[in-house]
């Protein structure tokens, strides 16, 4: 991984965990060419869903944008086991798309969003500008606030 990376992650207090594996059949990354497909990521701390409920009743925006950002540095851990550890192997974060499980009414999952947008864009700098979606759910697995997968151009 590349010094400018390690130390964007150090600066905001970031420790990329070890890469989870999948919960059912499926994989949690594929490499197509120079494309690289990460799979949904939960915001998962510590091992265990760090928030759940939904988003406009249960869970608040800030505390769903750290759902966000905690999605967002398990793709990052992701993208580091697909990659080898190398981070700087990165090109270009293509696009984040977002699911957040929203209360009825809720209108504000771009807001939402932004914590795991933020944060790719801070570790990565211009290659982590990326395109995205966030969408509203009626719920996600084990009750997640958040779910986003990514899409990823990568050096071969």
């Amino acid at each position: 991984m590349s010094a400018a990376i390690e130390t964007r992650l150090k600066d905001l207090g970031v420790e990329l965990p070890v890469a989870a594996a999948p919960a059912a059949n499926y994989v949690p990354f594929t490499i197509s060419g120079n494309t690289l497909y990460i799979s949904g990521q939960l915001p998962i701390e510590g091992g265990k869903i760090a928030i759940t409920g939904l988003v406009g009743t249960e869970v608040d925006v800030p505390t769903a944008q750290r759902a966000a950002e905690l999605c967002a540095i398990n793709i990052l851990a992701q993208a580091k086991a697909a990659l080898g550890g190398d981070l700087s192997r990165i090109r270009q974060v293509l696009k984040l798309n977002g699911f957040i499980a929203s209360a009825p009414g809720f209108v504000e999952q771009h807001i939402v969003m932004n914590g795991a947008s933020n944060l790719i864009a801070n570790v990565l700098g211009a290659p982590g500008k990326h395109a995205r979606a966030a969408v509203g759910m009626a719920a996600l697995p084990f009750n997640a606030a958040v779910e986003i997968d990514a899409i990823v151009e990568i050096e071969a």
